[in-house]
């Protein structure tokens, strides 16, 4: 049994395919196969079920994809806890952020990092909350941006700052006229929100789901995937919509009277760097830390008080 055959299996429980899970490990599909063959053969069982479609994990797979996932881990780790006796920030590194925060922070940190840190292969990419904690707890990647808090005993958060939210509105609404608005003022009906599985449309429905226990009606009914698109409906004329400190500073001079702030205590989210218990790669997750809040603007980095809400995720 080897290491190579363990990261074959895996590629093969992942994909449910062995052309696809022969491209993913770079190898051409009659190797992994054979690969695969003769740990079945070492074990005396049949991990896959060649025969139906997708291929199928058999039970006594199940427990050999289990065992490969934690094995693999500490193989990983070990390598890990090597390059932190080093002197330098070396070794790679997978982070994931969710799709409401990556395009703020990444495009202001990964420059700079990259060059201070020459030696670090910072893989990232973009997932929902639920995956990111999934991914943590199974050693997939090592750190995760997302909003807090998750409690979850398993999981090590780092408060980055606290983003405050605002109203971006049409002037045709009756909202405009306002100078800031109460959470009581909010008309779940006229709201343009992200996408069902983001964690900051839920936080608005729970801002709203204090006051009004409304569904969401009405002749039309749109849901988005970035800031950008829920801005232009609102400049179409109609409704309104909420967003994030960061998001609000990129809206052009001669629009921002149509930004209303909230009455104290401001809906805020908590912002945090996240990591498992397990993790031992401290170097980059402590280098990745102070890159990230050297860029953060002082006036969201400030430490949460009276004056702020913090709207849960769930």
């Amino acid at each position: 049994m080897t290491i190579t055959q363990l990261e074959y299996v895996l590629a093969v429980a992942e994909f449910k395919h062995f052309g696809k899970a022969a491209q993913s490990c770079h190898v051409t599909q009659p190797t992994l196969s054979m690969q695969l063959q003769k740990l079945e053969d070492e074990l005396q069982i049949t991990i896959f079920d060649r025969s139906k479609s997708p291929i199928a994990i058999t039970d006594e797979g199940k427990v050999v994809v289990e065992q490969a996932h934690k094995i693999i881990s500490e193989h990983k780790k070990l390598y890990s806890i090597l390059n932190e006796s080093k002197d330098e920030v070396v070794g790679e590194f997978r982070l994931s952020i969710i799709p409401t925060l990556s395009q703020f922070i990444i495009p202001l940190f990964i420059k700079e990092f990259a060059q201070k840190y020459p030696k670090v292969k910072l893989i990232i990419q973009e997932s929902i909350t639920e995956d990111i904690v999934r991914d943590l707890e199974d050693g997939v990647i090592d750190a995760g941006i997302l909003v807090t808090p998750l409690n979850n005993k398993n999981i090590i958060e780092k408060q980055l700052y606290y983003e405050p939210f605002y109203l971006f509105t049409s002037r045709e609404h009756e909202l405009y006229q306002k100078d800031t608005v109460k959470e009581e003022d909010l008309n779940i009906e006229d709201i343009w929100l992200l996408n069902k599985g983001n964690c900051f449309r839920d936080q608005v429905l729970n801002i709203c789901a204090r006051v009004r226990e409304t569904d969401l009606q009405g002749n039309i009914e749109f849901e988005s995937g970035n800031f950008e698109t829920l801005k232009n409906l609102v400049l179409s004329g109609y409704g309104y919509t909420i967003l994030p400190h960061m998001a609000v500073t990129k809206i052009p001079k001669e629009q921002q009277d149509m930004i209303k702030r909230f009455a104290a205590p401001t809906p805020t989210r908590e912002v945090s760097l996240v990591s498992s218990k397990d993790n031992v790669k401290h170097k980059i997750l402590n280098a990745l830390e102070e890159e990230i809040l050297a860029i953060v603007p002082d006036d969201i980095r400030q430490i949460h008080d009276k004056d702020k809400a913090i709207i849960d995720i769930t």
